[in-house]
């Protein structure tokens, strides 16, 4: 698909054709200082690039959700679903796989659904193993393909309204100095700008999203958080997560020792730091959040209308790490809860009753 037949495809409403400019209303333009707030999911079909298996995103997904009354998806995306792995092929970007990104805009289109897309795995840098080969903190190649990759994008979606569609360049960084983040960041936001001036950014924070970055003052673009915390019941015999499975059983509140969570300390450690943040003109959102299936499904829930009630009252939206799999509300597999068949998966009512409410 051209990318002209692509903006005439999902832009439709929006007054998107050829030859004509795009007439949108200002009040529906989301500002980088106050984030709507946008609730929903992310979904992960290509969040990795498995034995050469890279699957479209589903309709369906787009359809349930919106159902729901859920108006906001995240796409972590792998840049192997469309590029090779080998640093002497990174600026070699194959267009036909982009494809199923812009059928995903274009389902949000249809269902109200705004589109986040994420680099989860970018060149230079992921959260998760493999490593990649070039450093994008210290390596000026994987930076400058990085950036490729990024104005790529800003040009194939450029025009697409910011209440449709909006970039976050890096999935959560590092351990590393808040120079060297802003470093890379303002090199990403300006290849982004360079092509599409006007495109809404959203940022990870610092710590693997959990602290708030510095640097980036003047930028113009919003934060996003996590709500993983504590650990000990996000992520509860995690198999990838070392020693997981030696953990006590968690509660909510969580006492372990003389270590105590609970509300009060989510206020302190995981709101207050971002209402400041937020007070310095960013906008928050929170990326990712979600409890393993392997905790206790009370537990789970009563920690998760703790941190549901918290945003409501910060303003602040979230997106579920995921719709479907083992953090969601879809076949989660979890063993202590009766699901209920729903076109064809598990649904975990309770579940998305709780978050339907917030």
């Amino acid at each position: 698909m051209k990318r002209r037949e692509f903006l005439e495809l999902v832009g439709a409403v929006a007054g998107l054709l050829p030859g004509r400019a795009i007439a949108v209303s200002e009040s529906r333009q989301p500002s980088f200082a106050k984030l709507p707030r946008w609730r929903g999911f992310n979904l992960l079909e290509k969040f990795v690039k498995r034995q050469n298996v890279n699957p479209p995103f589903r309709e369906l997904d787009f359809a349930v959700l919106s159902d729901w009354g859920f108006d906001f998806v995240r796409l972590p995306l792998s840049y192997r679903c469309w590029a090779d792995g080998d640093p002497a092929s990174w600026l070699k970007i194959r267009d036909a796989e982009i494809r199923d990104i812009d059928e995903a805009i274009a389902f949000g289109e249809k269902y109200r659904v705004h589109v986040n897309i994420n680099f989860h795995r970018a060149p230079g840098y992921c959260v998760s193993p493999p490593a990649e080969p070039l450093d994008l903190w210290t390596s000026a190649q994987a930076m400058d393909a990085c950036a490729f990759h990024w104005a790529h994008f800003a040009r194939r979606y450029k025009g697409i309204p910011n209440y449709r569609l909006t970039f976050n360049p890096l999935n959560e960084p590092p351990r590393i100095t808040a120079e060297t983040h802003a470093r890379v960041i303002r090199h990403l936001v300006a290849s982004i700008r360079a092509e599409d001036p006007h495109r809404l950014i959203i940022v990870d924070g610092l710590l693997w999203g959990t602290t708030p970055a510095s640097g980036l003052e003047g930028l113009s673009i919003a934060q996003s958080t996590r709500g993983y915390e504590p650990m000990r019941i996000s992520h509860w015999k995690a198999n990838w997560i070392r020693d997981s499975e030696k953990w006590p059983a968690p509660t909510w509140p969580l006492r372990d020792g003389a270590e105590i969570w609970d509300r009060s300390r989510l206020v302190q450690e995981r709101i207050a730091p971002w209402k400041v943040l937020e007070k310095q003109g960013f906008g928050v959102h929170v990326g990712e959040w979600g409890a393993f299936n392997k905790t206790p499904h009370d537990v789970a829930l009563a920690w998760m209308r703790d941190y549901l009630e918290l945003w409501k009252s910060a303003d602040w939206g979230w997106a579920l790490w995921n719709l479907r799999g083992v953090f969601g509300v879809l076949d989660s597999e979890r063993e202590n809860v009766r699901y209920e068949d729903f076109r064809g998966m598990k649904l975990d009512r309770r579940m998305l009753e709780l978050l339907m409410q917030y």
